[in-house]
């Protein structure tokens, strides 16, 4: 963990770095799919998408998250984060630049065994600034 993160030296209303991504393009959500096992042909199928009123296809919602998450990760180690859940808000479809946000919104001390623990919102918004998922984790920070 970056020694720098430690508890006592964040506070309610802290920044972190922003995860920006570049545009979504057929290529991720084909790489996603074999990633994750998801092969929904509403995530790489035209023909299927357009039949289901979609357009297009459109980005597995879990690929969102996973920005969310690395966003955390750059942040602190995979092993800090306690809990972390999602809402998700609309869809992304390809071309969209995704840029993840997060900030501390609460500090509970006393939280967890040898450790203090902050909660951080998570967003991910496109280029246009349409929210695209919501969400929260609470993360633990040594002292």
């Amino acid at each position: 963990m970056d020694e720098a993160v430690r508890y006592s030296r964040v506070n309610v209303g802290d920044v972190l770095p922003p995860l920006v991504m570049p545009p979504v393009s057929r290529l991720t959500l084909a790489l996603y799919c074999g990633a994750s096992g998801d092969h929904n042909p509403l995530h790489v199928d035209q023909d299927f998408a357009r039949e289901a009123g979609l357009g297009d296809v459109i980005a597995h919602g879990m690929l969102i998250m996973a920005y969310m998450g690395r966003t955390l990760t750059n942040w602190v180690p995979q092993e800090a984060i306690q809990t972390f859940g999602t809402r998700f808000q609309a869809m992304t479809r390809v071309g969209d630049a995704i840029t993840c946000t997060a900030r501390i919104t609460e500090k509970l001390a006393d939280t967890l065994p040898d450790a203090h623990a902050v909660r951080v919102t998570v967003e991910a918004r496109d280029q246009r600034g349409e929210l695209k998922a919501a969400g929260d984790a609470l993360i633990a920070l040594p002292v």
